[in-house]
């Protein structure tokens, strides 16, 4: 009997010692490690998952510990692991939720196709398979924007933190809500396809603030006189659909055949040609009062604006001149 109680001490000894290393002893992951947990996974699927990523020694101690603190659930999503850590504090990780989040900063002005890569490069998504959300989705704007057969123009700026457990739709839903948000915050609730429109060209136009309504009057002067916009923006957007934009512009792309082609087509596009800020959507809400009808780059950022094609072609000569000169 005497030799049984030992045996039985020994025992318990030894697996105190096995749950001591497998629980409390840190583990060294060995570089960045990154464990994707899925919803509906069970507590031994996550415990074999951290232990194939070997950032915990025993998936077995694992679960048992979890048996210990039913109380508290393990949450799903992507986890980096990247520091010695015990399985202890693994398990309050994961019980706190403290998932990885990937940061998606998408600027003011970037199109579809912008986005879309951006999605890419942050290892969420395929970038075609949120192009054809971005194309089909049309009830996440389909109130506000009836008009609209894409997300082009609604997928607001901004810096986005995603996790990997989230769909391209609820990522596309996000900045969406941004812009409604957005819209609801500058008074933009009617003519909003034509705003967005005006705004996303304005946008590319131009990255000075105090510019944008100086080029709202001058489009909406043009378009009050039937007057192409001319747009070489739009000529971009045009090519880029037609998977032909070869990164500059020629004398020859301002006749391709395009509904967004701005030099063949008076009026605006039919619809945006990018994703728009607020600045440029301000700037088309609120446009300044001018008899400009042309503007072109002084070569520094900014531009110079005119009443007459004469004075417009002083203007081209002049920026031809700088650059020649540089």
């Amino acid at each position: 009997m005497r030799k049984f109680f030992i045996f039985i001490l020994v025992l318990v000894l030894a697996v105190c010692g096995w749950l001591a290393w497998a629980l409390w002893t840190p583990v060294e992951p060995g570089g960045q490690k990154f464990v994707l947990l899925h919803p509906g996974y069970s507590t031994y699927r996550i415990a074999k998952e951290l232990k194939a990523a070997g950032v915990i020694r025993s998936a077995n101690a694992f679960v048992l510990w979890h048996s210990l603190h039913r109380k508290r659930s393990l949450k799903a999503g992507e986890y980096l692991f990247e520091k010695a850590a015990s399985a202890r504090q693994i398990h309050g990780r994961l019980a706190r939720g403290d998932i990885y989040v990937h940061t998606v900063v998408i600027p003011e002005g970037y199109t579809i196709f912008d986005v879309a890569q951006a999605i890419q490069d942050a290892g969420l998504g395929s970038r075609e398979d949120f192009l054809r959300v971005a194309t089909s989705d049309m009830a996440l704007i389909s109130d506000l924007a009836p008009e609209a057969t894409t997300l082009e123009g609604y997928l607001f700026p901004d810096t986005y933190e995603f996790t990997r457990t989230q769909s391209l739709q609820e990522m596309a839903a996000a900045m969406v809500k941004r812009f409604r948000g957005v819209a609801h915050e500058i008074g933009l609730t009617s003519d909003v396809q034509r705003t967005v429109t005006l705004a996303s060209i304005i946008e590319k136009e131009t990255a000075v603030p105090e510019e944008r309504p100086l080029v709202a009057s001058v489009y909406n002067n043009r378009m009050a006189k039937r007057i192409a916009l001319q747009a070489d923006p739009s000529v971009i957007y045009a090519e880029l659909l037609a998977g032909t934009y070869g990164g500059a512009l020629h004398h020859a792309d301002m006749e391709v055949d395009s509904a967004y082609n701005t030099y063949r087509h008076p009026g605006l596009p039919p619809g945006p040609i990018g994703n728009p800020g607020k600045s440029s959507l301000e700037a088309t809400i609120h446009p300044a009062q001018t008899d400009y009808y042309y503007f072109v780059s002084d070569g520094n950022s900014h531009h110079r604006f005119a009443r007459s094609l004469e004075e417009h072609n002083r203007n081209v000569a002049a920026y031809r001149k700088l650059m020649n000169s540089r």
